[in-house]
């Protein structure tokens, strides 16, 4: 295996270098992304709008909790809002945020296929290992 790591290039790449305030609203971007439920939520508003009770089912967390990371998620600008009746219905604001939720989920499967194939042959990381059954143990009291 080589030390140094492929890189391809990248199509599409920001048009010039970015300044302090873009890396510092990016990092932002990233860390609101690093939370399972929200990026659960916006992986959720990629196939189109959705209401409250459709996000709930889809991330499995309790109504409450999931009103306040799409609270966040507006705040922060990535999802819009609109009222029918008394509904109120989630979209993402940018095909960008699509396409970046998209390349998180990519990568993860890359690292997870790179991960079953430096696996032992025949074993897991996932499954623990089988304890030795002829090991006398002790009772717990």
């Amino acid at each position: 295996m080589s030390a140094r790591m492929h890189l391809s290039p990248a199509q599409h790449a920001h048009p010039r270098s970015p300044g302090e305030e873009q890396f510092a609203l990016a990092a932002e971007l990233l860390a609101l992304l690093g939370d399972r439920t929200r990026l659960t939520l916006l992986h959720a508003l990629t196939a189109g709008e959705a209401d409250v009770t459709t996000l709930t089912e889809v991330c499995g967390a309790a109504r409450p909790a999931v009103s306040q990371h799409l609270a966040r998620l507006r705040l922060a600008g990535l999802v819009g809002t609109r009222k029918e009746g008394r509904r109120v219905v989630y979209s993402l604001r940018h095909g960008h945020l699509r396409r970046l939720v998209d390349e998180a989920l990519k990568v993860a499967d890359h690292r997870l296929a790179e991960t079953a194939t430096e696996s032992p042959a025949g074993t897991s990381a996932d499954v623990p290992a089988e304890v030795p059954t002829d090991v006398p143990t002790e009772e717990v009291r």
